[in-house]
C-alpha cells in the first residue's frame, strides 16, 4: 500500500529544496554539485496516474564551489548555457513500489535533447506549513544519466585513458513543497 501526500498543487520551496548532482573525476573523486535556480510544482491527484511533477533550471546557476571548473560546466564543453539557458524536467509516470517508495519516469532535455528518465522516489511526509491551512511536503529523488546521451560530450582523457569526467552522472533532488492554497 502506499501513501500519497494531501492532493493539492504545491510549489517547491527553492530555499529548502537542492537539485544536484555527482560526476567522478578521474576515477577517484566525487564532485559535487547543484543549481541554485530552479522552479518546480508538484501536483498531486487523487490516484498516481493523476499527479505530476514539472520543473525548471536555470543552467547558468551551476556551482561546484570551484569558479573555474563552474565555468567550464557552463561552456560548450558541457551545459552551453548561452544557447541552452534551461533543463526541464517533466514527468510522465508515478508508480508506487509500496510504502513510501515510488519511481518516477519524466522527461528530461539538456541541450534541447529530451529522454525519459527513472528516479527512485521517496515521499518524506507531510506537515503544516508556515502559512495556516496549507501542507509541506518532502521528497527525495535519485537517478543516473549518461551525460553522452544529451550531447554533453566533453572527451578529456588522461594518457593512460581514463576519463577526466565520467559518463554517467548521479541526479539527487530533495524537495520541500508548499501547498497553494
Amino acid at each position: 500500500m502506499s501513501t500519497l501526500p494531501p492532493a493539492g498543487v504545491y510549489n517547491v520551496d527553492t530555499v529548502h529544496s537542492t537539485v544536484g548532482f555527482v560526476a567522478r573525476h578521474l576515477v577517484a573523486a566525487k564532485v559535487r554539485g547543484h543549481f541554485s535556480e530552479f522552479a518546480g510544482v508538484v501536483t498531486i491527484g487523487d490516484s498516481l496516474e493523476n499527479s505530476s511533477v514539472e520543473a525548471t533550471v536555470q543552467a547558468a546557476s551551476v556551482t561546484t564551489n570551484n569558479e573555474m571548473r563552474d565555468g567550464h560546466l557552463k561552456s560548450g564543453d558541457f551545459l552551453e548555457e548561452q544557447t541552452y539557458p534551461t533543463l526541464t524536467l517533466k514527468s510522465t509516470k508515478v508508480t508506487s513500489k509500496g510504502g513510501d517508495k515510488y519511481e518516477l519516469v519524466a522527461d528530461l532535455t539538456i541541450k534541447d535533447v529530451t529522454k525519459p528518465v527513472t528516479f527512485d522516489l521517496e515521499y518524506l511526509g507531510t506537515g503544516p506549513s508556515m502559512t495556516p491551512g496549507a501542507s509541506v511536503v518532502g521528497f527525495e529523488l535519485s537517478a543516473e544519466i549518461d551525460r553522452r546521451e544529451f550531447n554533453v560530450n566533453f572527451d578529456g582523457a588522461l594518457e593512460n585513458g581514463s576519463l577526466v569526467v565520467g559518463n554517467k552522472i548521479v541526479l539527487e533532488l530533495a524537495v520541500e513543497a508548499h501547498q497553494q492554497v
